[in-house]
């Protein structure tokens, strides 16, 4: 019964099959290799455009590094009060962009809404002394696990644009926003005023693979600069790209989000059915309960593994609990640790 998160599952047998065939020859170092142009090409089909992809190691360096190619002096990034990018990653954000600020806005369940972007624009009109707006960075899915629409992307992407800022969205569970939507990755991304995405891999099946996948390279000019000199630039890039590759292929990368979603979305019924509150609607693969701490116990004497989230108030003998499933989640396991919870 882990659902502690879906970065503690392994890796899927198509995305294993690809590095292990990729593993046979000698190709060319630092991206000039034929499977990395390959899934260039896929990536630019499959968001209906030519992209510049540049693969990163990590969720966090690919944020801040699209965060370090739109910097300006006295910048101002506009993110969620709970968004990875504010809360998680060690100010690497403002490191790499050598001190842009960010601004955490709030939020309705997970999400920013247009009133807070118009009101930190309001509060910091151009020549003001308190700082530059320069981008927003919307997480998709939010870190409550609830999804942006296409409509809700725009929505707050035309009030940025009003003002110039480059528009970024942090993917780390992209894939399961997209299948929660029913929408194309572009109708989600560009085509609503994205510029730049984290494309991740890693919580859905992937080894190690992440990805900035740019839109408009007008607006992160340097961006192949930052990577390099951050240290992020594989000599073995195919490696990253193999991975992607058996991502990718037969939409295994849908198929793996899918079946997270349908296990949350399982979970949330079962808990609701059994009288626990649900804190945010489940639109995703996380699931936000508060149980009584007598069930938590119980739970975590069972073998279950999960986080206490704090950040909702859950009121006396009681707490809000985390639980992420992936593409491994067995039912199983939902199934016992709504037994359990059920008692």
């Amino acid at each position: 019964m882990i659902f502690a998160s879906d970065n503690w599952a392994g890796a899927s047998q198509p995305v294993m099959d690809a590095l292990a065939a990729n593993n046979t020859d000698f190709a060319a170092a630092y991206g000039r290799d034929p499977l990395t142009d390959r899934v260039t090409e896929r990536l630019g089909e499959m968001f209906e455009r030519p992209v510049e992809v540049y693969f990163t190691a990590t969720g966090t360096a690919a944020n801040a590094l699209s965060m370090a190619a739109c910097a300006r002096p006295g910048g101002l990034v506009l993110t969620s009060e709970t968004a990875h990018v504010y809360c998680d990653e060690w100010g690497a954000a403002e490191f790499f962009t050598h001190g842009m600020k960010m601004v955490p806005l709030p939020t309705v369940a997970g999400k920013i809404t247009p009133d807070g972007v118009a009101g930190v624009l309001d509060a910091n009109p151009e020549g003001s002394r308190f700082g530059r707006p320069v981008a927003l960075s919307l997480t998709q899915a939010s870190e409550c696990g609830t999804v942006y629409t296409p409509e809700e992307v725009r929505a707050l992407t035309g009030i940025a644009a009003s003002r110039d800022l480059v528009c970024h969205m942090d993917g780390a569970r992209f894939a399961n926003a997209l299948v929660s939507l029913g929408a194309t990755p572009a109708e989600v991304t560009w085509k609503a005023g994205i510029d730049v995405l984290s494309f991740g891999g890693t919580k859905n099946g992937c080894w190690c693979a992440e990805a900035v996948v740019v839109f408009n390279p007008d607006r992160l000019p340097d961006l192949v600069t930052h990577r390099s000199r951050s240290g992020h630039l594989f000599s073995k890039s195919r490696f990253v790209a193999a991975q992607f590759d058996g991502y990718l292929a037969n939409d295994h990368w849908r198929e793996l989000a899918t079946h997270a979603n349908a296990m949350a979305t399982r979970l949330g019924e079962g808990l609701a059915a059994a009288g626990h509150r649900l804190a945010y609607p489940v639109e995703a693969n996380e699931v936000f309960p508060v149980l009584d701490l007598a069930t938590i116990a119980r739970l975590r004497e069972a073998g279950a593994a999960f986080y206490e989230w704090p950040e909702v108030e859950a009121g006396e003998d009681t707490s809000c609990v985390r639980l992420v499933t992936s593409f491994a989640t067995k039912s199983e396991e939902v199934a016992r640790f709504l037994e359990i919870a059920a008692r």
